[in-house]
């Protein structure tokens, strides 16, 4: 199993890091003096930058650094136009010194907005900090201020551990920003099931990510297979390598079907699964077969199948074809998954899109399906739980789209990780399969069949779930819970998995408490949890997703994630600093969605 060459698959370049070096602008001796100082700290950040971070891609970030420093209005828009031309996507300034405010801010509309401020003495760069700041709020254009906690010497090209955090993380989900504009959620379907999150909210994607919806129905699943719309070539390895790789599990059914049935069944959830990538980010070989508008794709940076009921009641379920494409393996090679939302879940697929772009790494989609209280374990399997999981556990389960990374095979350290594509071995990514089994579905469920992934989480791993939800009158709002993966022992996961659905992938999930609001209990956490469906990633990055909702203006309304280490715009403390949570709804609201069209 080979590792693919980091490539974009999506119509438009990546987005590039624009690094603003701004200077007092005072010719005859002032300027002259810091010219070179300026020119260097510009320059540590692009080090800092390119040597640091990738896009989900696996393709380096790239800087742009403006050719002379900025002094004035002049030299802004000459930068501005240079941006421009050059595709930047998020714009860091850096000053060691005073510099002239908003003569010399970045005032891109949309562009996210960060600014590193010297802490020295020789020069007033702190000063200079809090006017661009000041100046920034006026105008309505957030920005994120950063500041190092000691003092440095003047000309110390040195970034602090507390800058490099603060540069990173602003950088990183800036990037998250101007990847999605432009790209598609693809709608495969309708509603599933009465699922609100299905509900396809297009006015949600345009004002808040910058992207379209795009639809599809899902017939043209069946248009393809029938009309043989896909490269027969790759089919026929592709489901070689399935039959070989994936290994079917157990018959759970009381009447199981036909061999001949099934053969046709894992041939169709082959072909399903080559189709929904082709109709995500199209497929340059359906040219040369012909099909030149099925070879274009929707440029999907996400898309949702809704599978239940209407398709799954005639044909194969979408399980496979979710699994496999959200994983970061198939037959071609270990590569960036693709992001798929089972029941077209559509605000779990934008958790899962922005999860992916923040990490690098799969996500897992599931349900918070069960509380399992301490008492209640002990009453069904005789066993205590012990260590993290004392206090009880989540049970996340669901059919489909949890990525096989989420196993526990991956190391990092010596420890269970989910880790970038380029990250994966070729050993770990056959580990992964090998713990997977995949059971014919349960046609209680699923009444044409197909096949789910079945593994565990079978590791201790650290890990964050959240989601987001629409509230009519208010928008999009974002819950965060930081917690780890707890790996049961067999005689209590045995049981309670056989209670539900052993033929489903699972993961026992225990937040981080802190002893209050919803958090003062695992119940508690439950209990509030917005909807049916949650998205988990591996490590703890909420205080990545709260910077990133800020820049989009998706206020957070539940979370654990330490004061801190919460990174907002320095405009949020103007809504407020006693009550930080109603500050950001406050904020959030003033300043709008991001791509705000009326």
């Amino acid at each position: 199993m080979k590792t693919i060459k980091p490539m974009n698959q999506l119509v438009g370049d990546m987005p590039k890091v624009g690094i603003r070096p701004v200077i007092d602008g005072r010719l005859g001796g002032v300027r002259e003096s810091l010219e070179k100082t300026t020119l260097a700290m510009a320059k540590s950040v692009v080090r800092l930058v390119e040597s640091s971070l990738r896009h989900s891609n696996g393709l380096p970030v790239e800087c742009v650094m403006a050719d002379t420093c900025i002094g004035g209005v002049a030299e802004a828009s000459l930068v501005a136009e240079k941006f421009r031309k050059a595709g930047v996507g998020v714009s860091l300034s850096v000053s060691p010194c005073w510099c002239y405010g908003f003569e010399t801010m970045d005032t891109e509309t949309t562009t996210p907005k960060g600014i590193w401020g010297f802490n020295g003495t020789q020069r007033p760069g702190a000063v200079y900090l809090a006017a661009v700041s000041a100046a920034h709020t006026q105008k309505g254009l957030p920005a994120f201020t950063i500041y190092g906690r000691d003092v440095q010497n003047i000309g110390d090209t040195q970034i602090p551990a507390d800058v490099r955090e603060k540069i990173l993380g602003f950088v990183k989900a800036g990037l998250v920003v101007a990847s999605m504009r432009g790209k598609s959620y693809l709608s495969i379907g309708g509603v599933s099931m009465g699922i609100a999150g299905s509900i396809v909210d297009q006015d949600f994607f345009e004002d808040f990510f910058g992207m379209r919806v795009a639809t599809v129905d899902m017939t043209e699943l069946v248009r393809r297979m029938e009309e043989q719309i896909y490269d027969a070539a790759e089919f026929k390895r592709a489901y070689a390598w399935v039959r070989t790789n994936c290994v079917e599990g157990r018959d759970y059914n009381r009447k199981p079907c036909s061999r001949k049935r099934k053969d046709w069944e894992w041939d169709f959830a082959v072909k399903s699964t080559i189709i929904v990538r082709d109709l995500m980010v199209g497929n340059p070989r359906l040219t040369k077969l012909g099909f030149g508008e099925e070879a274009l794709g929707h440029n999907a940076i996400v898309s949702g199948f809704q599978g239940q009921r209407q398709w799954t009641d005639h044909y194969p379920n979408g399980d496979f074809m979710e699994a496999i494409l959200n994983s970061s393996f198939d037959w071609n090679g270990i590569r960036e998954p693709h992001i798929v939302a089972t029941e077209n879940d559509s605000l779990n697929g934008a958790g899962m899109l922005l999860g992916h772009l923040l990490t690098d790494t799969a996500q897992i989609f599931a349900d918070v399906r069960t509380y399992w209280s301490p008492e209640a374990v002990e009453r069904v399997t005789g066993q205590r739980l012990r260590g993290a999981a004392a206090g009880g556990v989540l049970h996340l389960i669901n059919s489909g789209a949890a990525a096989l990374d989420g196993c526990g095979r991956q190391l990092k350290n010596g420890k269970p990780a989910m880790k970038p594509f380029w990250e994966i071995t070729p050993a770990e990514a056959r580990a992964c399969l090998k713990a997977t089994t995949w059971p014919p579905a349960i046609r209680e469920y699923f009444r044409a069949g197909g096949f789910s992934s079945a593994f565990g989480t079978r590791a201790d791993m650290p890990a964050t779930m959240f989601r987001i939800n629409l509230v009519k009158g208010q928008g999009p709002v974002l819950q965060i819970a930081e917690g780890q993966f707890v790996d049961l022992p067999r005689e209590i996961y045995s049981v309670l998995e056989e209670r539900t659905n052993p033929t489903w992938p699972t993961h026992w999930f225990v937040p981080n408490l802190t002893g209050q609001g919803p958090f003062r209990d695992v119940y508690s956490v439950m209990n509030a949890w917005g909807a049916n469906h949650g998205t988990i990633s591996y490590g703890h990055i909420g205080s990545s997703l709260i910077t990133l909702a800020s820049m989009l203006r998706i206020p957070v309304y539940m979370h654990n994630v330490p004061s801190e280490r919460v990174f907002r715009p320095s405009a949020w403390t103007a809504f407020g600093t006693a009550e930080p949570e109603g500050a950001d709804f406050r904020a959030c609201a003033n300043f709008g969605p991001l791509y705000r069209k009326v």
